[in-house]
């Protein structure tokens, strides 16, 4: 009885072992996941910057101004904006046919969906 006793106390001591270890690793690549998510907020948040600081208006129209020969852009008027009335959305009944679709897992995408230069 009491080598069964010994026994159980022995293996009870390998897995409380075994658990605590893996908590600690486990725990370990919680706080890895949290410094990358940070590092990653962060280049986000340059991101965003840069972004803002690329599409200044007053910048985008000298752009336009520089390049006007190649790219003949012009500035935009308010009578060329359409009313939300005038949109064609499809119906309900007829499913969006998606032709040409992009792999995203595969690219290196700009962060929510925004197009960068």
């Amino acid at each position: 009885m009491f080598a069964l006793t010994a026994l159980a106390v022995i293996g009870l001591a390998f897995w409380a072992y075994r658990e605590n270890y893996t908590t600690q690793q486990v725990l370990k690549e919680t706080r890895q996941l949290q410094r990358e998510i940070g590092e990653a907020q962060v280049r986000l948040s340059v991101l965003r910057a840069e972004w803002a600081y690329l599409n200044r208006p007053d910048r985008l129209r000298d752009l336009a101004e520089i390049n006007f020969d190649r790219l003949g852009l012009l500035p935009l008027r308010p009578d060329q904006f359409g009313r939300v009335d005038e949109i064609g959305y499809p119906s309900e009944d007829e499913p969006l046919e998606i032709i040409n679709g992009v792999d995203v897992s595969t690219m290196n995408a700009p962060v929510d969906g925004e197009s960068f230069p």
